[in-house]
């Protein structure tokens, strides 16, 4: 598909109002995706889990205004006025408007708060822009009855891209990749894909703690992060490695590779990492006990066989991994020796979910 497929036909008469709430959740890259190109595409493909319980809930109220000269919105974050969150819905509806012409037609109330303790490095960004592209394909199937669901995933895929590259991948569940690859079928940059191969049982029910380290703003956004790597001097053996791994992974998650597909995730999380610290500028994201944990996530690993791992986002926080046979041994490792290092104890218990749902 192209860009000029979302390209809507022409709407029948708009309704006066409306209300609609859906909610998305976050999700966690396992081959990551680190780099882009103009109008959110991304310099390389990654794979994500979505996740269960860290979600966004979004309720958009309509009412359709005389003036179509531009935007016109009120965003309330726990129901709360958020001004400094403005800017990004008006770049949002600005890229967007082409493939939602009916945006001008209407002002919005957009009411949203989420399940997790914002800037608390699980992507709010992610599940809050396809929360959002979600109440707008809504808006638009009122208008074109023809969409059917597969057309409508697609296009809120898309349209969460260009809200926040990651978001694409917050549509459906449960193993989402986004971007082209030539090892995977109907890839694409332009919004995420069900994996279309065949995944081990093992990989269902997996589980993602996450243990939150540092709770604070992010040392460095994802988009200054993202633009670090134009002139990096790895960059692309970077981008060559993260197609070179979803290559890797198709045995890996057909097979239940459970060792093979840890030693993925964690190279992955650690590139990540190592791009940020050789990039001009320079950053460590990583806490000394990020740096604790990892080492005691590698040494119980080590010591007990029990298939437990790490991933990281762009922050000190730290994702543990494992499969649904080893839950109860997971669990009490990080509350013996993890939950020590997290910011108040606080952590956050989570699992692959199947993906965004409409509340009413």
């Amino acid at each position: 598909m192209t860009q000029k497929d979302f390209l809507p036909k022409q709407y029948a008469d708009l309704p006066t109002e409306g209300k609609i709430t859906w909610k998305a959740p976050s999700n966690i890259a396992l081959v990551k995706y680190w780099g882009k190109k103009e109008n959110q595409i991304p310099a390389n493909p990654s794979i994500s889990f979505t996740l269960d319980a860290c979600a966004t809930t979004t309720t958009v109220t309509f009412t359709k205004k005389a003036d179509k000269t531009g935007f016109s919105f009120d965003l309330l974050l726990d129901g709360e006025p958020k001004e400094d969150f403005k800017p990004k819905i008006q770049t949002f509806f600005e890229r967007v408007h082409d493939f939602l012409p009916f945006l001008k037609s209407y002002h919005f109330k957009i009411e949203t708060s989420n399940t997790f303790p914002h800037s608390s490095g699980i992507a709010s960004s992610a599940s809050g822009m396809a929360a959002l592209s979600l109440c707008l394909m809504d808006i638009e199937k009122q208008l074109d009855s023809s969409l059917n669901q597969q057309f409508f995933n697609k296009k809120a895929s898309f349209l969460a891209r260009l809200g926040s590259g990651s978001a694409c991948r917050s549509i459906e569940g449960d193993l989402i990749q986004w971007g082209m690859h030539t090892g995977t079928a109907k890839s694409s940059d332009l919004f995420g894909i069900q994996y279309p191969y065949e995944v081990n049982e093992v990989f269902k029910n997996y589980h993602d703690t996450i243990l939150l380290v540092h709770k604070g703003e992010k040392q460095v956004s994802s988009t200054v992060g993202h633009n670090l790597m134009h002139d990096h001097p790895f960059a692309q053996n970077r981008f060559k490695q993260a197609h070179g791994n979803l290559d890797k992974l198709k045995s890996i998650f057909s097979e239940g590779d459970l060792e093979k597909f840890i030693e993925i995730v964690e190279s992955e999380a650690l590139t990540l990492h190592a791009m940020m610290m050789t990039s001009m500028p320079y950053f460590i994201l990583m806490k000394p006990d990020t740096m604790e944990i990892i080492n005691k996530i590698w040494s119980f690993r080590k010591e007990t066989k029990v298939p437990i791992c790490f991933t990281l986002d762009a922050g000190a926080n730290v994702h543990v991994l494992y499969p649904e046979a080893v839950k109860e041994k997971a669990i009490q490792f990080i509350q013996n020796e993890l939950v020590a290092h997290c910011e108040n104890g606080h952590y956050i218990c989570d699992r692959i979910g199947n993906g965004a749902r409409k509340l009413n």
